[in-house]
């Protein structure tokens, strides 16, 4: 039937099939029946609910979680094939930046362990809790950072809310686009805009005044920011010049590790940003055409 009423056959016979249509007796009979259809008997009234959805937002949230999670327990392979290769990129980042945490005698060596940070921070892979974890444990202890608990527990926040907000980052992009081409190419330009404004590449205090906005407003920057002021930024060790590490954090990058608490708040509230942006997409756009 396709076949037959395509827009080739329209060219071929010379004939508009939806003209055709319209000047028929059949035409005309659909539309007195649905008008008839819809106007109401005297005696019957509109159909009509008292809210908008038939369960409230909980329960829909109740239902959509268990419909989640059959879906993961279903496929195994998934989550197997995410936890290896967790695994496998901590042991190359850890093997790669070898025991270089505890190598603090020279400006070099800083860099080197801050470079083990940086590329932790541009893996757009979403991990759960458990996968940040277990990636936080390899690294943590295959770099030699100073094992205290608190300075473990803000390595392994940061990392697990720089997940958070690449992964909400990702379904953000997928909710305000009209397709994957789209979605690719913006993720790609502000991925590398990230990378460059970070802080890493070109410090804070070397970052033009006029483009330095984009630093406060990049959220890989905070991360950053977290890492190194959590690990080195109340660290008194002196470089081969005579700075201190602590200082040198400071006049170099701009870092101070008084500000950590509010540094871990902007990278909560990013992911909060990220996941409130990709609600609304779904709820106000749809990019679907018939």
């Amino acid at each position: 039937m396709l076949e037959v009423t395509a827009l080739a056959q329209e060219r071929n016979l010379g004939v508009d099939f939806g003209e055709i249509y319209k000047k028929s007796d059949l035409y005309q009979r659909n539309k007195r029946l649905i008008k008839e259809l819809s106007t109401l008997a005297p005696d019957s009234n509109d159909l009509n609910f008292t809210t908008q959805f038939s369960q409230p937002f909980l329960v829909q949230c109740q239902a959509c979680l268990w419909k989640q999670n059959l879906s993961y327990w279903r496929n195994p392979s998934y989550t197997a094939i995410r936890q290896f290769f967790t695994t496998v990129m901590a042991l190359f980042f850890g093997s790669a930046f070898w025991d270089l945490g505890g190598k603090r005698k020279k400006q070099q060596d800083l860099f080197n362990s801050l470079g083990s940070m940086y590329v932790s921070v541009g893996i757009e892979i979403p991990y759960i809790f458990v996968q940040s974890l277990v990636y936080g444990c390899i690294v943590y202890a295959m770099v030699g950072f100073e094992w205290t608990l608190t300075k473990f527990f803000w390595y392994w926040f940061f990392m697990y809310f720089t997940f958070l907000y690449y992964t909400f980052y990702g379904m953000m992009l997928v909710g305000l686009t009209p397709n994957y081409a789209v979605a690719s190419i913006i993720s790609s330009a502000f991925n590398s805009l990230w990378n460059l404004f970070s802080g890493y590449l070109i410090p804070r205090t070397k970052i033009p005044i006029w483009w330095r906005w984009f630093y406060w407003t990049c959220p890989v920057s905070w991360t950053l920011y977290g890492l190194v002021a959590s690990q080195f930024g109340d660290l008194e060790d002196e470089l081969d010049n005579g700075e201190t590490i602590k200082e040198f954090i400071r006049s170099y990058f701009g870092f101070k590790e008084s500000l950590i608490h509010g540094v871990a708040m902007v990278v909560v509230g990013f992911s909060v940003l990220f996941l409130l942006l990709f609600a609304y997409s779904i709820k106000r756009f749809n990019f679907q055409k018939r």
